[in-house]
Protein backbone atom coordinates (compact mmCIF):
# COMPACT_ATOMS: atom_id res chain seq x y z
CA UNK A 1 0.00 0.00 0.00
CA UNK A 2 1.23 3.62 -1.09
CA UNK A 3 1.83 5.46 1.34
CA UNK A 4 0.76 8.96 1.32
CA UNK A 5 2.53 12.38 0.68
CA UNK A 6 2.37 15.53 3.29
CA UNK A 7 0.97 17.47 0.43
CA UNK A 8 -2.15 14.43 -0.43
CA UNK A 9 -2.74 14.48 3.20
CA UNK A 10 -3.01 18.08 3.39
CA UNK A 11 -5.29 18.03 -0.15
CA UNK A 12 -7.69 15.64 2.07
CA UNK A 13 -7.96 17.15 4.93
CA UNK A 14 -8.94 20.50 3.07
CA UNK A 15 -11.47 18.33 0.63
CA UNK A 16 -13.26 17.08 4.00
CA UNK A 17 -13.23 20.28 5.46
CA UNK A 18 -14.84 22.13 2.36
CA UNK A 19 -17.66 19.08 2.13
CA UNK A 20 -17.69 18.55 6.15
CA UNK A 21 -17.77 21.83 7.20
CA UNK A 22 -18.26 24.42 4.24
CA UNK A 23 -20.89 22.04 2.85
CA UNK A 24 -19.23 22.50 -0.92
CA UNK A 25 -21.83 20.31 -3.75
CA UNK A 26 -19.82 17.19 -4.85
CA UNK A 27 -19.48 18.97 -7.81
CA UNK A 28 -17.42 21.85 -6.56
CA UNK A 29 -15.21 18.92 -4.72
CA UNK A 30 -14.37 17.25 -7.65
CA UNK A 31 -13.48 20.26 -9.34
CA UNK A 32 -11.24 21.49 -6.40
CA UNK A 33 -10.06 17.67 -6.32
CA UNK A 34 -8.88 17.93 -9.83
CA UNK A 35 -7.07 21.08 -9.56
CA UNK A 36 -4.82 20.27 -6.45
CA UNK A 37 -4.51 17.18 -8.11
CA UNK A 38 -2.73 18.66 -11.66
CA UNK A 39 -0.79 21.06 -9.00
CA UNK A 40 0.04 17.78 -6.69
CA UNK A 41 1.98 16.53 -9.57
CA UNK A 42 3.55 19.60 -10.51
CA UNK A 43 5.16 20.27 -7.17
CA UNK A 44 5.57 16.23 -6.49
CA UNK A 45 6.59 15.19 -3.02
CA UNK A 46 7.57 18.68 -1.84
CA UNK A 47 5.96 18.84 1.60
CA UNK A 48 3.33 21.90 1.85
CA UNK A 49 5.69 24.02 4.06
CA UNK A 50 8.34 24.01 1.74
CA UNK A 51 6.30 25.59 -1.26
CA UNK A 52 7.06 28.98 -1.96
CA UNK A 53 5.70 31.88 -3.69
CA UNK A 54 8.22 30.90 -6.59
CA UNK A 55 7.00 27.72 -7.42
CA UNK A 56 3.36 28.94 -7.14
CA UNK A 57 4.22 31.64 -9.76
CA UNK A 58 6.10 28.72 -11.76
CA UNK A 59 3.08 26.88 -11.90
CA UNK A 60 1.07 29.59 -13.04
CA UNK A 61 3.50 29.91 -16.06
CA UNK A 62 3.51 26.34 -16.45
CA UNK A 63 -0.26 26.43 -16.66
CA UNK A 64 -0.03 29.51 -19.27
CA UNK A 65 2.27 27.47 -21.65
CA UNK A 66 -0.14 24.43 -21.17
CA UNK A 67 -2.59 26.66 -23.33
CA UNK A 68 -4.98 27.33 -20.11
CA UNK A 69 -7.63 30.32 -20.34
CA UNK A 70 -7.23 33.25 -17.95
CA UNK A 71 -10.62 31.59 -16.54
CA UNK A 72 -9.12 28.52 -15.35
CA UNK A 73 -5.73 29.71 -13.86
CA UNK A 74 -8.01 32.12 -12.24
CA UNK A 75 -9.61 29.68 -10.45
CA UNK A 76 -6.34 27.20 -9.72
CA UNK A 77 -4.99 30.14 -8.16
CA UNK A 78 -8.11 30.00 -5.81
CA UNK A 79 -8.75 26.90 -5.17
CA UNK A 80 -4.34 26.87 -3.97
CA UNK A 81 -5.33 29.72 -1.84
CA UNK A 82 -8.34 27.83 -0.44
CA UNK A 83 -5.81 25.27 0.57
CA UNK A 84 -3.11 26.88 1.85
CA UNK A 85 -4.99 28.98 3.69
CA UNK A 86 -6.95 25.78 5.69
CA UNK A 87 -3.28 24.97 6.12
CA UNK A 88 -2.55 27.58 8.43
CA UNK A 89 -5.24 27.34 10.21
CA UNK A 90 -4.71 23.75 11.40
CA UNK A 91 -1.38 24.93 11.89
CA UNK A 92 0.36 22.70 9.45
CA UNK A 93 2.05 25.16 7.68
CA UNK A 94 3.13 28.89 8.73
CA UNK A 95 2.17 30.80 6.61
CA UNK A 96 -0.30 31.65 2.82
CA UNK A 97 2.56 31.55 -0.02
CA UNK A 98 -0.30 31.93 -1.99
CA UNK A 99 -1.48 35.66 -0.55
CA UNK A 100 0.67 37.75 -2.87
CA UNK A 101 0.27 35.10 -5.72
CA UNK A 102 -1.17 37.65 -8.74
CA UNK A 103 -3.81 35.80 -10.86
CA UNK A 104 -4.55 36.48 -13.95
CA UNK A 105 -7.48 38.81 -15.15
CA UNK A 106 -10.84 38.09 -16.36
CA UNK A 107 -12.95 39.94 -18.30
CA UNK A 108 -16.60 39.99 -17.36
CA UNK A 109 -17.73 37.74 -20.70
CA UNK A 110 -21.66 38.38 -21.56
CA UNK A 111 -23.41 35.45 -20.22
CA UNK A 112 -24.37 33.56 -24.15
CA UNK A 113 -27.93 32.68 -24.52
CA UNK A 114 -30.28 31.69 -27.20
CA UNK A 115 -33.24 33.98 -29.07
CA UNK A 116 -36.77 33.00 -29.09
CA UNK A 117 -36.62 31.14 -32.68
CA UNK A 118 -33.76 29.25 -31.35
CA UNK A 119 -35.57 28.24 -28.03
CA UNK A 120 -38.48 27.43 -29.91
CA UNK A 121 -36.72 24.91 -32.37
CA UNK A 122 -34.28 23.21 -29.54
CA UNK A 123 -37.50 22.45 -27.62
CA UNK A 124 -39.60 20.98 -30.76
CA UNK A 125 -36.44 18.58 -31.47
CA UNK A 126 -37.29 15.98 -29.65
CA UNK A 127 -39.39 13.32 -31.86
CA UNK A 128 -42.22 12.26 -29.85
CA UNK A 129 -42.22 8.92 -31.91
CA UNK A 130 -38.48 8.17 -29.98
CA UNK A 131 -38.42 6.02 -27.04
CA UNK A 132 -37.27 8.60 -24.97
CA UNK A 133 -38.64 11.47 -26.55
CA UNK A 134 -41.36 12.84 -24.40
CA UNK A 135 -38.59 12.40 -21.43
CA UNK A 136 -36.24 14.83 -23.57
CA UNK A 137 -38.84 16.93 -24.11
CA UNK A 138 -39.45 17.71 -20.82
CA UNK A 139 -36.54 17.72 -19.33
CA UNK A 140 -35.80 20.62 -21.93
CA UNK A 141 -39.17 22.31 -20.93
CA UNK A 142 -38.49 22.34 -17.77
CA UNK A 143 -34.65 23.73 -18.02
CA UNK A 144 -35.74 26.59 -19.81
CA UNK A 145 -38.54 27.08 -17.55
CA UNK A 146 -37.01 27.07 -14.38
CA UNK A 147 -33.35 27.76 -15.21
CA UNK A 148 -32.19 25.11 -13.10
CA UNK A 149 -28.30 24.11 -12.94
CA UNK A 150 -27.60 20.82 -14.81
CA UNK A 151 -26.85 18.98 -11.70
CA UNK A 152 -30.04 20.08 -9.95
CA UNK A 153 -32.53 18.63 -12.27
CA UNK A 154 -31.03 15.05 -12.59
CA UNK A 155 -31.64 15.14 -9.16
CA UNK A 156 -35.20 16.57 -8.99
CA UNK A 157 -37.33 13.54 -7.29
CA UNK A 158 -41.09 12.78 -8.60
CA UNK A 159 -41.49 13.81 -4.91
CA UNK A 160 -40.22 17.39 -5.79
CA UNK A 161 -42.68 18.86 -8.67
CA UNK A 162 -46.20 20.20 -7.01
CA UNK A 163 -48.20 20.21 -9.99
CA UNK A 164 -51.42 21.57 -8.08
CA UNK A 165 -49.73 24.74 -7.18
CA UNK A 166 -47.14 24.41 -10.28
CA UNK A 167 -43.55 24.32 -8.12
CA UNK A 168 -40.92 22.88 -7.95
CA UNK A 169 -38.54 22.59 -4.80
CA UNK A 170 -34.79 22.00 -5.91
CA UNK A 171 -32.27 21.63 -3.36
CA UNK A 172 -28.93 23.81 -4.79
CA UNK A 173 -25.51 24.30 -3.85
CA UNK A 174 -24.44 23.67 -0.26
CA UNK A 175 -28.01 21.77 0.14
CA UNK A 176 -30.07 25.36 0.00
CA UNK A 177 -33.43 24.52 -0.94
CA UNK A 178 -35.70 26.99 -2.41
CA UNK A 179 -39.12 26.65 -4.71
CA UNK A 180 -39.26 27.85 -8.24
CA UNK A 181 -42.44 28.15 -9.89
CA UNK A 182 -42.84 26.50 -13.15
CA UNK A 183 -44.44 27.44 -16.27
CA UNK A 184 -47.95 25.72 -17.30
CA UNK A 185 -46.35 24.53 -21.10
CA UNK A 186 -43.26 22.82 -18.96
CA UNK A 187 -45.92 21.29 -16.68
CA UNK A 188 -47.99 20.09 -19.05
CA UNK A 189 -44.73 18.13 -20.64
CA UNK A 190 -43.62 17.04 -17.49
CA UNK A 191 -46.82 15.27 -16.84
CA UNK A 192 -47.39 13.80 -20.18
CA UNK A 193 -44.25 12.30 -19.94
CA UNK A 194 -45.20 11.22 -16.22
CA UNK A 195 -47.96 9.23 -17.57
CA UNK A 196 -46.98 7.77 -20.76
CA UNK A 197 -43.22 7.31 -20.98
CA UNK A 198 -42.25 6.72 -17.69
CA UNK A 199 -43.19 4.10 -17.10
CA UNK A 200 -42.41 2.32 -20.15
CA UNK A 201 -38.35 3.46 -19.62
CA UNK A 202 -38.59 1.70 -16.13
CA UNK A 203 -40.83 -1.67 -17.09
CA UNK A 204 -41.63 -2.18 -13.64
CA UNK A 205 -38.51 -1.20 -11.64
CA UNK A 206 -38.71 2.13 -8.89
CA UNK A 207 -37.47 4.83 -9.02
CA UNK A 208 -37.62 8.53 -6.99
CA UNK A 209 -35.97 10.01 -9.71
CA UNK A 210 -38.11 12.47 -12.10
CA UNK A 211 -35.52 11.99 -15.05
CA UNK A 212 -34.51 8.07 -15.66
CA UNK A 213 -32.76 6.15 -18.40
CA UNK A 214 -33.11 2.84 -19.78
CA UNK A 215 -31.08 1.27 -16.78
CA UNK A 216 -33.95 2.42 -14.34
CA UNK A 217 -31.22 4.81 -12.94
CA UNK A 218 -30.91 8.91 -12.70
CA UNK A 219 -29.96 10.85 -15.84
CA UNK A 220 -25.91 12.01 -15.40
CA UNK A 221 -24.47 14.86 -16.38
CA UNK A 222 -23.00 13.53 -19.23
CA UNK A 223 -25.72 12.09 -20.66
CA UNK A 224 -27.81 15.09 -20.56
CA UNK A 225 -24.99 16.92 -21.99
CA UNK A 226 -25.17 14.14 -24.71
CA UNK A 227 -29.00 14.59 -25.47
CA UNK A 228 -29.01 18.34 -25.86
CA UNK A 229 -25.88 18.56 -28.45
CA UNK A 230 -28.25 16.06 -30.13
CA UNK A 231 -31.27 18.09 -29.82
CA UNK A 232 -29.36 20.95 -30.80
CA UNK A 233 -28.06 19.98 -34.03
CA UNK A 234 -31.16 18.94 -34.86
CA UNK A 235 -32.57 22.21 -34.23
CA UNK A 236 -29.77 23.67 -36.52
CA UNK A 237 -28.35 25.33 -33.35
CA UNK A 238 -24.69 24.54 -34.07
CA UNK A 239 -22.88 26.91 -31.66
CA UNK A 240 -21.48 25.65 -28.70
CA UNK A 241 -24.51 24.41 -26.30
CA UNK A 242 -24.53 23.80 -23.03
CA UNK A 243 -26.78 23.10 -20.38
CA UNK A 244 -25.74 26.74 -18.79
CA UNK A 245 -26.85 28.65 -22.15
CA UNK A 246 -30.41 27.61 -21.41
CA UNK A 247 -29.89 28.63 -17.42
CA UNK A 248 -28.56 31.81 -19.21
CA UNK A 249 -31.32 32.13 -21.68
CA UNK A 250 -34.03 31.60 -18.49
CA UNK A 251 -32.48 34.42 -16.49
CA UNK A 252 -31.89 36.96 -19.81
CA UNK A 253 -35.51 36.27 -21.46
CA UNK A 254 -37.54 37.14 -17.77
CA UNK A 255 -35.49 40.08 -17.39
CA UNK A 256 -36.02 41.25 -21.35
CA UNK A 257 -39.86 40.38 -20.58
CA UNK A 258 -39.90 42.74 -17.37
CA UNK A 259 -38.77 40.47 -14.24
CA UNK A 260 -36.66 42.27 -11.56
CA UNK A 261 -32.83 41.07 -10.72
CA UNK A 262 -33.80 39.98 -6.70
CA UNK A 263 -36.27 37.77 -8.29
CA UNK A 264 -34.51 36.08 -10.96
CA UNK A 265 -31.55 35.42 -7.91
CA UNK A 266 -34.20 34.09 -5.91
CA UNK A 267 -35.53 31.17 -8.71
CA UNK A 268 -31.28 30.94 -10.29
CA UNK A 269 -30.50 30.31 -6.30
CA UNK A 270 -27.70 32.56 -6.56
CA UNK A 271 -26.46 33.37 -2.85
CA UNK A 272 -25.58 37.14 -3.85
CA UNK A 273 -26.76 39.48 -5.73
CA UNK A 274 -23.62 40.38 -7.48
CA UNK A 275 -23.76 37.23 -9.25
CA UNK A 276 -27.07 37.61 -10.90
CA UNK A 277 -25.45 41.00 -12.08
CA UNK A 278 -23.78 39.43 -14.98
CA UNK A 279 -26.83 39.94 -16.83
CA UNK A 280 -27.25 43.95 -16.20
CA UNK A 281 -26.98 44.65 -19.61
CA UNK A 282 -30.50 43.35 -20.27
CA UNK A 283 -31.71 45.84 -17.62
CA UNK A 284 -29.44 48.56 -19.06
CA UNK A 285 -31.32 47.71 -22.62
CA UNK A 286 -34.41 47.90 -21.45
CA UNK A 287 -33.90 51.32 -19.13
CA UNK A 288 -32.99 52.65 -23.02
CA UNK A 289 -36.37 51.26 -24.91
CA UNK A 290 -38.18 52.88 -21.78
CA UNK A 291 -36.78 56.01 -21.91
CA UNK A 292 -37.17 55.99 -25.86
CA UNK A 293 -41.01 55.58 -25.65
CA UNK A 294 -42.11 57.38 -22.33
CA UNK A 295 -39.58 60.74 -21.56
CA UNK A 296 -41.34 63.58 -23.74
CA UNK A 297 -38.60 64.60 -25.15
CA UNK A 298 -37.89 61.14 -27.14
CA UNK A 299 -41.09 61.04 -28.11
CA UNK A 300 -41.25 64.37 -29.57
CA UNK A 301 -38.00 64.03 -30.82
CA UNK A 302 -38.42 60.60 -32.65
CA UNK A 303 -41.77 62.29 -34.54
CA UNK A 304 -39.69 65.20 -35.74
CA UNK A 305 -37.15 62.95 -37.26
CA UNK A 306 -34.35 64.35 -35.03
CA UNK A 307 -33.67 62.20 -31.86
CA UNK A 308 -33.56 58.68 -31.29
CA UNK A 309 -34.47 55.82 -33.64
CA UNK A 310 -38.26 55.00 -32.18
CA UNK A 311 -38.26 52.19 -29.51
CA UNK A 312 -37.02 49.17 -30.33
CA UNK A 313 -39.28 45.89 -30.36
CA UNK A 314 -38.77 44.00 -27.46
CA UNK A 315 -37.05 40.86 -27.83
CA UNK A 316 -38.94 38.48 -25.07
CA UNK A 317 -42.20 39.74 -24.01
CA UNK A 318 -43.10 36.29 -22.27
CA UNK A 319 -41.40 34.76 -19.47
CA UNK A 320 -39.86 31.28 -19.96
CA UNK A 321 -42.64 28.61 -19.89
CA UNK A 322 -44.99 31.03 -21.20
CA UNK A 323 -43.57 30.48 -25.68
CA UNK A 324 -44.80 31.44 -28.68
CA UNK A 325 -46.52 28.52 -30.23
CA UNK A 326 -45.62 27.83 -33.88
CA UNK A 327 -47.89 27.06 -36.84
Amino acid sequence: MAVSSPFERGVRSYLHFCRAEKGLAANSLESYGRDLAQFGRFVGAAAPGSISLETLRGYVDHLRQAGLSNRSIARQVTTIRGLFGFLVEEGEVGANPAELLSAPKVGSALPKYLDHGNVDRLLEAPAEEKRVGLRDRAMLDLLYATGLRVSELIKVRVSDLEELEGTLRVIGKGNKQRLVPVGREALASVDRYLREERPRILKGRVSPYLFVTGRGTAMTRQGFWKLLRGHGKTAGIFRKLSPHVLRHTFATHLLEGGADLRSVQSMLGHADIGTTQIYTHVLRSRLQQTVEQHHPRSQREARDGKGPMPARRSMAPKAPGARRRTA
